[in-house]
């Protein structure tokens, strides 16, 4: 059994109305989520970018890194700071849980993976939904509060009591994950 990172969707646009709220606090997390990553890495432990896909199912990590990562879009700098590698895994999804109608539950099968660290944007959105579909499946889930973000500290802080008190999971800063 083995601890996988899932990054939820930083390759992003921020082409949609609350983008300029969320963008600053993204960009926040974007560099506690690289250094995250990093400590992948260097384990050799899984990491998967779970990623909205734009309505497009004929898409890849390719494309979507190829859209985000353009001069003209606000999530440029997130998108080349995240940039995947060789070695990570890309699973795209059509709505607010990188479970529903995804193939994220036969990847973590398959790399018998028992642990998630769940990072990415919208706190108390499509983190949370994620969060509560992988605490249905048995997951031991660690959401490094750091390292995601909402389109406003208060959205980000009631999605972090909900992970502390509903659920009782983990939330430490990205400083102090020693994996």
């Amino acid at each position: 059994m083995t601890k996988a990172l899932l990054i939820l969707d930083m390759l992003n646009t921020f082409e949609f109305p609350e983008a300029k709220q969320l963008y600053p606090h993204a960009a926040k997390a974007a560099q506690n989520i690289s250094n995250l990553k990093e400590k992948f890495a260097i384990q050799k432990l899984p990491v998967i970018y779970v990623n909205d896909n734009f309505g497009n199912w004929q898409s890849n990590w390719e494309k979507i890194y190829q859209m985000c990562s353009d001069d003209k879009c606000l999530g440029k700098d997130i998108a080349r700071l995240l940039k995947p590698t060789e070695t990570d895994y890309f699973i795209l999804k059509p709505m607010h849980s990188g479970f529903y109608s995804s193939s994220l539950d036969s990847l973590l099968d398959s790399l018998k993976v028992n642990t998630l660290y769940i990072t990415g944007i919208a706190g108390n959105i499509c983190v949370l939904f994620t969060v509560n579909d992988a605490h249905m499946r048995h997951y031991k889930i660690v959401v490094p509060q750091d390292c995601i973000a909402s389109n406003t500290v208060e959205d980000n802080e009631f999605a972090i009591r909900q992970f502390q008190n509903v659920f009782g999971f983990e939330t430490p800063p990205e400083r102090q994950i020693n994996l």
